[in-house]
């Protein structure tokens, strides 16, 4: 009996018919401050994805969690409603919603590193939700947890729930966390960012695991996302927001194929395409940098009891880079991309082949002897936040790089970077802090520092992989027409292939620590040769621009 009481309580009001979830004219703002969702409006039916998309702060994430009362205390609903099958949520007693939470409404959340406990094992955070909302027993949780992570595709499911979190890739942490959210099968999933830090094959797997778990339980989908490629492929209909406001909504076909609205032109015209016809070309110099054979392990090799092997990461690996030129290193998560960038800018040390820099050997040099290396070559990381000193202003965080050249004075190395700063479109932000900067400024930040000493060589570390894309699209743009003013021979790491294609002449294909293909963008894209590369492009979520018939608003056709 309280078994079927639980149950009952997790599904809604009793004798309710499922609607879905209906947002009517929800508003949201600060305590005594701006209002920052502005009338929107929206139905999930049963069964359903319905996409919210736009850019960073248009409130995609803060509708996301006003459903499940996730919101900080200083933010709330002012008015509109949000209803669940007919039931309120914003008037809903706190019990109430704990019982909805999990039970009826499943999240997602963006970095499932945060979102799960990195101090207990696999097994005691999938049982969590079980025990909380059902009388099963111990041994049918396990049971169900192990049938879960098995229909996911985790190879060793019983070792699974042993292990903890880091002991994961982000792929497998996101499929784990959505086993988690699914083995209660909510009738609503609410899917936040869920694989924007993601390769393109850990993407796809996600995405469709996702998808089919909602539709063999009958499970509404409220996918957030910045990435259009996505919703073409997943949803059903899409809400465009833009600064809190709905800019277009309806079904997917139609928004994406006759826009009504140019931010939603913008929107799509920002998205990456795959075009096998153009190649940019550009007159190449020296060659800049080298890895000849480079291999590299990681692993302790032996603890205090027993042996364990090292890993190796890269396996004889050969690049040239030579001025002028961008090469794209593509592959997905540990194919050993970011550590060959790291191996030949001498930031791991390597075990065997050598490195060398403008023709000289410079592997078994020490930090004195590459002073000058490291002056010539720069590196842009992947999250910009974290390699930002927060304590210190923009102008110094620029400035720093230039503080082993003995040529230039105090004054004159703040001068380059205030140069720096209006060369990538910053002009009057030398006296702010990190924090007080939008993710794409601070990426804009992290590029001044690396051109700021006129460099040989920057390695471009998935510069743009958290962005949304409409700031993607201004990152490439400004990194390609600083690269073509100043003429620095570029290692571009990433595993979005629709934006390589976009700035490299070259692309070199990486998987379990080997070059598996390499030529010219245009040849590899249009007739890939080996069966990874294929799937990497088959993975990548791009929309295909078709010349069809003009709509009435000039717009092109577009299908996923």
């Amino acid at each position: 009996m309280q078994m079927a009481t639980r149950q009952k309580r997790a599904t809604g009001p009793t004798g309710a018919a499922k609607t879905g979830l209906s947002i009517r004219d929800l508003r949201i703002a600060v305590n005594r401050g701006p209002e920052l969702v502005k009338g929107v409006s929206f139905d999930v039916a049963p069964g359903k994805v319905l996409a919210l998309v736009g850019e960073s702060g248009s409130g995609k994430t803060m509708i996301g969690r006003s459903i499940l009362r996730l919101l900080p205390d200083v933010i709330a609903p002012t008015a509109g409603e949000i209803l669940y099958n007919g039931e309120s949520l914003v008037t809903a007693p706190d019990r109430r919603m704990r019982d909805l939470r999990g039970g009826s409404i499943g999240m997602v959340f963006q970095e499932p590193l945060v979102s799960l406990n990195p101090a207990m094992k696999i097994g005691t955070q999938m049982a969590e939700g079980m025990r909380l909302h059902t009388d099963l027993g111990e041994a049918e949780i396990r049971k169900r947890s192990i049938d879960m992570l098995r229909r996911i595709r985790i190879t060793d499911p019983e070792g699974c729930l042993e292990a903890y979190p880091h002991q994961f890739s982000g792929g497998m942490r996101q499929r784990i966390m959505l086993a988690s959210v699914m083995l209660l099968k909510p009738g609503l999933l609410i899917a936040d960012e869920p694989t924007t830090a993601l390769d393109t094959l850990s993407q796809l797997e996600v995405l469709e695991t996702m998808i089919e778990l909602a539709r063999d339980q009958g499970t509404s989908v409220l996918l957030i996302t910045h990435n259009l490629g996505l919703v073409a492929k997943y949803a059903d209909d899409v809400v465009v927001l833009r600064q809190g406001e709905t800019v277009e909504r309806g079904s997917t076909a139609r928004i994406l194929a006759a826009p009504q609205e140019d931010y939603t032109r913008r929107l799509l015209d920002s998205v990456p395409t795959l075009e096998t016809e153009s190649a940019r070309g550009q007159d190449l110099g020296e060659v800049v940098l080298e890895a000849e054979k480079v291999e590299l392990s990681f692993g302790q090799g032996r603890t205090l009891l027993t042996a364990k092997p090292r890993k190796k990461v890269l396996k004889g690996v050969s690049l040239a880079v030579r001025k002028g030129e961008i090469v794209a290193v593509v592959g997905g998560s540990g194919s050993g991309k970011t550590t060959l960038g790291r191996a030949m800018l001498r930031l791991a040390e390597t075990e065997g082949g050598r490195v060398l820099f403008r023709g000289q050997d410079i592997t078994g040099q020490g930090d004195r002897a590459l002073r000058a290396f490291r002056r010539d070559c720069q590196i842009v990381f992947q999250d910009p936040f974290s390699s930002l000193n927060p304590r210190m202003r923009i102008g110094a965080i620029v400035a720093e790089a230039l503080r082993h050249d003995p040529a230039l004075t105090k004054t004159q190395r703040m001068d380059r970077a205030r140069q720096a700063l209006i060369d990538v479109g910053l002009p009057d932000h030398l006296r702010r802090f990190p924090h007080e900067l939008s993710g794409g400024q601070r990426q804009r930040v992290a590029i001044a520092r690396a051109v700021v000493s006129r460099p040989a060589l920057i390695v471009a570390d998935e510069p743009i992989s958290a962005l949304d894309m409409t700031i993607q699209k201004q990152v490439l743009e400004l990194f390609e027409t600083l690269q073509s003013q100043l003429g620095f021979a570029c290692i571009f790491i990433s595993h979005d292939l629709a934006a390589v294609q976009q700035i490299a002449q070259r692309i070199v294909v990486m998987h379990e620590g080997e070059i598996v293909e390499e030529g010219s963008c245009r040849e590899v894209f249009a007739n890939p040769q080996h069966d990874y590369t294929r799937q990497l492009i088959a993975a990548s979520p791009m929309l295909a621009r078709t010349a069809g018939a003009q709509e009435p608003t000039g717009s092109k056709g577009i299908h996923a």
